[in-house]
C-alpha cells in the first residue's frame, strides 16, 4: 500500500491545521466539516436576529409610551376651598364711655357671663355727689312748685270772691239808681252805692291779674323742676357709665386692662379705650377667604365641611350665610375700594359659614379650613382632569391632513387668510383606537369639576379609552400618532 507522506508547506494558523487535518484523512475530516456548518448556521441566526431586532426597533422609534384609562360613569362633587378663622356671629368691643380709674374688674378673660351681669366699675365719687346734689335741688324746686300752686289756688279763690261781691254791688247800684230817679233816696246815698260798685270792679280786675301772675310763677317753677329732672338724668347717665354691664350672654375673649388703670374715651382699639371684648358663642361662624376665580360658584345656603386645626380628625357641618361683595387684596387684607391705586395682586372674597352644632370648647381665632360643596352630580360620565388638553383648530387641521396623506400639509400661519379660525382653541382628549394603536383628538364639552375628575357632557361615551398622561406627552401628542400603553407607572402611583 502506498504510504501517506506529510508535506510541510509554508502555511500559518488555521489554514495549516486545516491542511493537516485534510491530509490526515478519515473521521477527523468529517467532524471538522460538521462543526464548520454549525458555526456558520449560528452566525447566520445571530445576524438574522440582529436584523429583526433592528427592524423592530426602527419601526418603534416613533411609538410614544402613554398611560390610559376608561371613560366611566361616576359621582362628581365640585368643592371650593377657603381658609380663615373662627369668629362669633355677635361680638362687641366694650369701650370706655368716660374718663376714670378702674376700681374693680368682676370678670376674667375666658369667663362666661350672663346678660345684665356687672363687668367692671370705674371710680364714681364725683358723679355720685353730682347726682345726690341734683336730687336735693329737685326737692327744693318741687316745694317751690307746690307753693306756687297754692298761691295760684288762693288767687283763683279771690277772683271768685270778688266776682260775687261785684254781683252784689251791681244789684245795689241798679236799685239805688232806680230809687234816685224816683227821688226816694238822697244824692249822697246814690253816690256811695255807685262808688262801692266801682271798687268791686277794680277789685275783680286786680284779683284776675294776680291769678295770671300766680299762673306764670307756677309755670316758671314747673319749668325749673323739669330742668332739674333733665339735669338729674344727665348726671345719672354719667354715673351709669362708670358701671359696665354685659349686654348679652357670652364669653370674655379679650381683657387688655387691669384694675388701677385709667381709661379714656378715644378711638376704638387704642390703648385705654377698650376695656374688653364680649362674644356670643351661641352662634359660631367660620370667616374664610375664597379665591376670586372660585367665588362665582359659591351660593348662599350651600353645605360646607369645616375642619379646625385645634380640633384635628373632626369635621363640622355648616352653611354659607354671607358672601362678601368687596374684593380683598390677599397680601394686605385691605378692600380694593379702600385703596387709591389699582393692583394686580391676587384677590379674595370673604365668605361666612355658620356652623350647625359648634362644640362648647370652640374659641374665636381658631384657624379653620372650609370646603364648600358648590355642585354634586351622580352617575355622570367623568374623566381625569389631566386628560384634558387644548389644541388650535389650525394645528388639528394640519395634523389630520398629514395623516390622510395630503401633500403640502403644514401648520397654518397668519398669511393663510383665516387666522382667527386657525387660532381658535379647542378643548378635548386623545382617544385611543385599540386596533391600530393610534390616537385621535376628540373635542369634548365639560360640566362641573371635582378634585380629580371632571364631568363630560358631550363628546365621549362610557367605555372608551383615552390618554391620561404623561403631561409632557399630552403637550406634544399629535393626531394619528402611534402609541404604546404603559400603565405601570400610574398603578405604581396609585399603590403608593
Amino acid at each position: 500500500m502506498p504510504q501517506t507522506q506529510t508535506v510541510d508547506l509554508p502555511l500559518a494558523g488555521s489554514n495549516r491545521s486545516l491542511v493537516d487535518s485534510t491530509y490526515s484523512g478519515g473521521p477527523e475530516r468529517k467532524k471538522s466539516t460538521k462543526t464548520k456548518k454549525i458555526v456558520i448556521a449560528v452566525v447566520v441566526l445571530v445576524v438574522l436576529a440582529a436584523l429583526v431586532a433592528l427592524s423592530v426597533r426602527s419601526s418603534q422609534s416613533n411609538v410614544v409610551a402613554v398611560t390610559t384609562s376608561k371613560v366611566v360613569r361616576e359621582d362628581i362633587t365640585s368643592v371650593v376651598t377657603g381658609s380663615g378663622e373662627i369668629k362669633a356671629k355677635t361680638y362687641v368691643n366694650i369701650g370706655a364711655q368716660g374718663f376714670g380709674k378702674i376700681v374693680k374688674l368682676y370678670v376674667k378673660e375666658g369667663e362666661t357671663v350672663r346678660r345684665g351681669q356687672k363687668l367692671a366699675q370705674l371710680e364714681n365719687v364725683q358723679s355720685s355727689a353730682d347726682v345726690n346734689a341734683q336730687r336735693a335741688n329737685i326737692e327744693v324746686t318741687q316745694k317751690d312748685l307746690a307753693s306756687a300752686d297754692a298761691a295760684y289756688d288762693s288767687s283763683v279763690a279771690e277772683v271768685a270772691r270778688d266776682k260775687a261781691d261785684l254781683e252784689q254791688k251791681t244789684l245795689d247800684y241798679k236799685r239805688a239808681q232806680d230809687l234816685y230817679n224816683s227821688q226816694l233816696i238822697s244824692k249822697s246815698d246814690f253816690d256811695g252805692r255807685k262808688a262801692a260798685y266801682d271798687v268791686a270792679i277794680a277789685s275783680l280786675k286786680a284779683a284776675e291779674a294776680k291769678v295770671a301772675q300766680m299762673n306764670a310763677q307756677r309755670a316758671s317753677t314747673s319749668g325749673r323742676v323739669s330742668q332739674a329732672n333733665a339735669t338729674l338724668r344727665k348726671l345719672t347717665d354719667v354715673l351709669g357709665k362708670t358701671e359696665y354691664i354685659a349686654p348679652f350672654d357670652g364669653i370674655v375673649t379679650n381683657l387688655p386692662v387691669r384694675e388701677g388703670e385709667t381709661v379714656v374715651v378715644g378711638i376704638q382699639n387704642s390703648p385705654g379705650s377698650t376695656l374688653m371684648t364680649l362674644a356670643d358663642m351661641s352662634v359660631v361662624t367660620a370667616e374664610v377667604r375664597v379665591d376670586e376665580t372660585d367665588i362665582v360658584n359659591v351660593k348662599l345656603g350651600e353645605p360646607v365641611d369645616v375642619t379646625i386645626d385645634a380640633l384635628p380628625d373632626k369635621t363640622f357641618k355648616g352653611r354659607v350665610t354671607e358672601i362678601g361683595d368687596q374684593a380683598l387684596v390677599r397680601s394686605s387684607g385691605v378692600a380694593t375700594s379702600q385703596t387709591t391705586a389699582g393692583t394686580q395682586e391676587a384677590k379674595d372674597f370673604k365668605v361666612v359659614v355658620t356652623l350647625d352644632n359648634p362644640p362648647e370648647n370652640l374659641r374665636p381665632g381658631f384657624s379653620t379650613t372650609a370646603k364648600i360643596t358648590t355642585a354634586n352630580k351622580t352617575n355622570v360620565i367623568g374623566i381625569p382632569i389631566q386628560a384634558l388638553t387644548v389644541r388650535t383648530q389650525g394645528d388639528l387641521d394640519a395634523q389630520r391632513a398629514a395623516v390622510s396623506g395630503k401633500k403640502g400639509a403644514h401648520p397654518p400661519t397668519a398669511a393663510t387668510g383665516n387666522d382667527s379660525k386657525n387660532k381658535k382653541e379647542i378643548q378635548g382628549v386623545f382617544l385611543l383606537d385599540k386596533s391600530t394603536k393610534k390616537v385621535d383628538f376628540k373635542p369634548v364639552q365639560t360640566g362641573i369639576q371635582g378634585s380629580t375628575d371632571v364631568e363630560v357632557t358631550d363628546g365621549l361615551n362610557e367605555g372608551q379609552e383615552i390618554v391620561t398622561g404623561s403631561y409632557k406627552v399630552l403637550r406634544t401628542l399629535k393626531v394619528g400618532a402611534k402609541v404604546k400603553v404603559d400603565n405601570s407607572i400610574a398603578k405604581k402611583d396609585e399603590g403608593s
